[in-house]
């Protein structure tokens, strides 16, 4: 293909993606679902079915945002404190649920060799947390679950994908036990040596930057700085790039003016989802041709009951592991993990859907070994494409109910959250006017017509936490009715004045986004 249908080809996956975003919000539907429908009807289409995308450009353009934002947006003070569990499910039940669907995989098609399916293993063995906060937040789950799941992906990803690379240099050069030690300690080491000094070099120079156009390219090259030159010095490009978020993440809020931070987490958010989406499509796209290309070697119906037991073994070997690292809280080692009980390891277990980060691994497997094709991999991405899409939508699906069925819904007590948070932040602004006055810095006036704004943010805020649950919802949705109709107004007064020549595009802009600024910050009555 040239390069102009490569173009026009990515331009049709991104519409793609709106629209199938958009229809499965209005039909209720898991997304990616959707996407890879529309990716396999787009495969219809003659130039789009010969559409070839190089592993390299998952691993290289995919795979930096993705674990990047994973661990910018991680809490570092509630992984602190489960610590011990995290990293018991993230290196220990990532690890033996690899090995495990590996020995699956090498059951049912021997031809593919350990290596391989190995790397299958350490593919789909994350899991990804997206998918499953979204519903737990939504039905109001104890933080203590979202916090292990949370943590498990943001560290899962980095183990699985240094499994993934020692067993595709194994594919090309098998290694001894000791080579492979050594490999593994170079490639640990590198890469959160690395990851450490890309986040030392952003934080040193954003700290010095004034033009936030600038702050926020900082802010987009940022996981590809941290990945890319990591793996061409045979480094691990997620370890580094988990490194770096997670160190710019505790300190973004001082490091980038507020301004900077609305911007860049809206341009980040819009990002990622994107090339979530588009590998989801990609992968509807690759379907047709996968199958195509392993027909000589595997019937149809051989491959889809192998892709159904790598599901059902994935499900299965989560479930199994989670119930069994209960006893664990009785050896010292694991003692942290006395806190949880059977209804929590049953939702952790069930929310062990996987995402884009294994989708993009698979199709990472490299299309030759060696000078010579490799065969296996259609076969390797359409299993990891079923467990994939079987997860998410049977998991995450059936999660709700287990969680009403378990008792552990609190429908609501996310809202009340926020508002306590809003409650004490108006508190603080309170007292802060109080010591201003009395440091001369504000006079009398100030100082009145400040407490009455934040008297009244309280007022309106208890109200709400006082109201009964229906009630409540009821003025939430009137305040930002009411806030909605407000902002309108003084929108439509700048539009007149700019229309009449009273103020020019410059300020127009200017106080466009100000008010942008502000909607966001609306609290529980605009957002």
């Amino acid at each position: 293909m040239s390069v102009e249908e490569y173009v026009v080809a990515t331009l049709v996956i991104v519409v793609a993606v709106i629209f199938g975003r958009l229809v499965a919000g209005r039909l209720r539907v898991p997304g990616a679902v959707v996407l890879v429908l529309l990716g396999m009807l787009l495969g219809l289409v003659p130039w789009l079915h010969s559409l070839s995308i190089s592993p390299q450009v998952i691993l290289l353009v995919f795979l930096p945002p993705l674990i990047y934002n994973a661990a910018f947006f991680s809490s570092p003070k509630d992984m602190r404190e489960l610590a011990r569990p995290i990293v018991v499910m993230a290196v220990g039940v990532t690890l033996l649920t690899a090995f495990g669907l590996a020995g699956i995989v090498h059951l049912l098609m021997p031809s593919v060799g350990w290596p391989a399916a190995i790397a299958l293993g350490a593919a789909v063995a994350p899991t990804d947390a997206v998918a499953a906060s979204a519903i737990l937040k939504r039905v109001g789950t104890p933080r203590r679950v979202l916090t292990l799941l949370e943590g498990e992906s943001l560290i899962n990803d980095g183990v699985a994908l240094t499994l993934f690379s020692l067993a595709v240099t194994a594919m090309v050069h098998p290694l001894t036990p000791e080579e492979g030690l050594v490999e593994l300690v170079k490639v640990v080491a590198g890469g959160l040596v690395y990851g450490a000094v890309v986040a030392l070099a952003v934080s040193w120079s954003r700290t010095r930057m004034r033009d936030p156009s600038l702050q926020l390219m900082v802010v987009l090259i940022t996981p590809f700085a941290a990945y890319i030159p990591a793996e061409m010095a045979g480094f691990s490009g997620v370890l580094a790039a988990v490194v770096a978020g997670f160190y710019l993440g505790t300190r973004g809020e001082g490091l980038l003016p507020p301004r900077v931070r609305v911007n860049g987490q809206t341009i980040w958010g819009a990002l990622v989802g994107l090339l979530e989406s588009m590998l989801f499509v990609v992968l509807g796209l690759q379907l047709d041709s996968v199958v195509t290309a392993v027909r000589d070697q595997f019937a149809f119906l051989d491959l889809v009951w192998v892709a159904l037991a790598t599901t059902a073994t994935a499900v299965a070997l989560r479930m199994g592991l989670m119930l069994v690292v209960i006893p664990l809280h009785r050896i010292p080692p694991f003692s942290k993990l006395e806190g949880a009980d059977l209804r929590e390891r049953l939702v952790v277990g069930w929310s062990g859907m996987r995402g884009a980060v294994s989708l993009a691994i698979a199709l990472s497997l490299p299309a030759a070994l060696g000078g010579e094709p490799f065969t296996e991999r259609g076969a390797l991405v359409f299993v990891a494409g079923v467990v994939v899409l079987g997860t998410l939508v049977g998991q995450g699906m059936t999660l709700p109910l287990l969680l009403r069925k378990l008792g552990m819904a609190r429908e609501g007590a996310r809202r009340m959250e926020f508002l306590r948070a809003d409650e004490q932040m108006s508190c603080a602004a309170l007292s802060k006017v109080d010591e201003l006055l009395r440091e001369g810095e504000v006079d009398d006036r100030t100082a009145d017509s400040l407490r009455a704004v934040y008297t009244r943010r309280v007022s309106q805020v208890r109200g709400l936490m006082d109201a009964a649950d229906g009630r409540a919802r009821e003025r939430v949705d009137s305040g930002r009715a009411v806030h909605a109709q407000i902002t309108q107004a003084r929108r439509d007064a700048l539009v007149s004045m700019y229309r009449e020549g009273d103020i020019d595009h410059a300020v127009f802009q200017e106080m466009s986004r100000d008010l942008d600024i502000r909607d966001t910050g609306a609290g529980p009555y605009g957002s």
